[in-house]
């Protein structure tokens, strides 16, 4: 059986980790997990995508982190959304919303 999963999209997956940490602060491999268990599987997160964004969304200051020791007392970086990366989630998801109405308007167009 052929694996169905699809890599997260570029400009999307930063929305995607926003929404992750709107819920609670987590470290990046229960991002990850949250995003494909989530997704029903649907999405893959490639690793190699996870720190470069979250780098990026700390330096824009919407998000912060701290070490702390995970649930198998491993010490691990844990991740927490800023009050600027809450307003910042509804500004991609507003965004999101419009491309995705965008994108099923070309799709159900039937040739004139």
């Amino acid at each position: 059986m052929a694996d169905r999963r699809t890599d997260v999209l570029q400009g999307t997956f930063d929305l995607l980790v926003l929404k992750v940490l709107s819920v609670e602060p987590i470290h990046g491999w229960g991002i990850t997990q949250r995003i494909e268990a989530l997704s029903e599987r649907a999405l893959s997160v490639n690793q190699g995508s996870l720190y470069p964004s979250l780098e990026r969304l700390q330096r824009s200051g919407w998000v912060v982190s701290e070490w702390r020791l995970t649930e198998n007392n491993r010490r691990a970086k844990y991740y927490r959304l800023t009050a600027a990366g809450r307003s910042q989630l509804q500004v991609e998801r507003s965004e999101w919303e419009r491309a995705a109405q965008a994108i099923r308007l070309i799709l159900r167009w039937e040739g004139a």
